[in-house]
């Protein structure tokens, strides 16, 4: 059984049921959630004009290979009435996978760990709820580190920006 954490995201519709929704469906597919973070309401990123997420991190426990897991994820998406349109757009339901133990995978279609992870607060927030001490593969930093030197850009920026 392999250790993976899910990013759950939602801006249409009742954004909290829908990530409910897509949790009952993940466990449906005999996924093990073993621990959720709290559901953060976040501000959209890379298109700024569409409603505010809903977005929360998940453990899980599996022995579906990485590839089956993102078809699995994909299924749940469409079923749920995730349509593609633009990119970073509105959405009735996303889920990523973030991490799965520490395994790097970069093949078409599938990158891990999540490429974007260490760039978002909406990720690493509630990610570092439930998986603080979680080490990513690559930059080999704790997701705690992560959301740390985040926050601390985020702070020099808003400073650089007062002068």
């Amino acid at each position: 059984m392999g250790t993976v954490y899910l990013g759950v995201g939602s801006n249409l519709g009742d954004r909290e049921a829908n990530c409910r929704e897509a949790i009952n469906r993940v466990t449906e597919k005999g996924i093990m959630v073993t621990r959720e973070s709290a559901i953060h309401e976040t501000t959209p990123w890379g298109m700024a004009d569409q409603p505010q997420f809903m977005n929360m991190a998940l453990e899980v426990e599996t022995d579906v290979s990485p590839g089956e897991l993102l078809a699995l994820l994909k299924e749940i998406e469409r079923s749920m009435g995730r349509r593609q349109t633009v990119k970073w757009g509105p959405r009735i339901i996303d889920l990523d996978i973030l991490l799965y133990d520490s395994l790097i995978v970069d093949s078409e279609g599938l990158v891990i760990p999540h490429p974007l992870l260490h760039l978002r607060d909406f990720v690493l927030d509630p990610l570092a709820e439930i998986a603080g001490d979680v080490v990513h593969p690559v930059l080999k930093k704790t997701v705690r580190e992560l959301r740390e030197e985040r926050h601390a850009d985020d702070g020099q920026h808003q400073e650089q920006g007062k002068n």
